[in-house]
């Protein structure tokens, strides 16, 4: 189909939609290792997982949250991976959805041009959202705007009231052990919240206890 053809994204269904997505070649010229898409969607979605943008592993398999951070994330939500791999129970919808390269320390943030284009069009197309789980800053300072200025710890304390649409979580690299060790209160206090928040979005029994990967 021409340029001139294309359908508008906003009256797009979402595999269509999808399609679009996953061809996208934006940011080719910025890109290392060139574009490839990676994200999860379904309309049947009660929870949206927004985080920052793939690493080389992810890249590799064409598979969100396939690597260490993915692994502790799982753990996190205790969420078994037939459940964080249905599309129609969990969306995983990056701020970048290709790697952006390395930084000075750590991967380069999300390419700009991604989340303008494409996150309003899908999000849009996921209806059935219960709980955005905001991982990282990127996905924390899109989802949750007024919090900029705020430090990482008091944003996810207070993300979690009952009736709130959205939680903040750290980055689950392991990059941030050492955030995690000076706030033993995040795993004892808070990720019981968080799991039971889950449960609830999902309709599932409330989590056991024991890392899910």
């Amino acid at each position: 189909m021409s340029p001139a053809h294309t359908p508008p994204l906003a009256s797009l269904p979402l595999d269509p939609l999808l399609q679009r997505v996953r061809a996208c070649t934006l940011c080719a010229p910025f890109l290392p290792l060139g574009p490839r898409p990676v994200l999860q969607a379904g309309t049947g979605a009660r929870i949206l997982i927004a985080s920052q943008a793939p690493g080389t592993k992810v890249h590799a398999s064409g598979v969100p949250f396939d690597d260490a951070s993915g692994e502790r994330l799982r753990d996190w939500l205790q969420l078994p991976r037939e459940v964080f791999y249905d599309d129609q129970r969990v969306a995983i919808v990056p701020m970048g959805f290709c790697y952006p390269g390395r930084a000075a320390s750590g991967d380069a943030p999300p390419r700009p041009e991604c989340a303008p284009t494409w996150r309003a069009p899908l999000l849009a197309r996921l209806p059935n959202v219960a709980l955005t789980v905001a991982v990282g800053r990127h996905a924390i300072g899109w989802h949750l705007p007024g919090s900029r200025g705020q430090t990482l710890a008091d944003i996810v304390r207070t993300s979690g009231a009952p009736d709130s649409p959205v939680i903040a979580l750290p980055h689950p690299s392991p990059r941030n052990n050492g955030w995690l060790k000076h706030h033993p209160w995040f795993e004892a206090e808070w990720l019981p919240v968080v799991r039971a928040r889950m449960a609830a979005a999902l309709a599932l029994p409330s989590a056991k206890k024991g890392p899910q990967s």
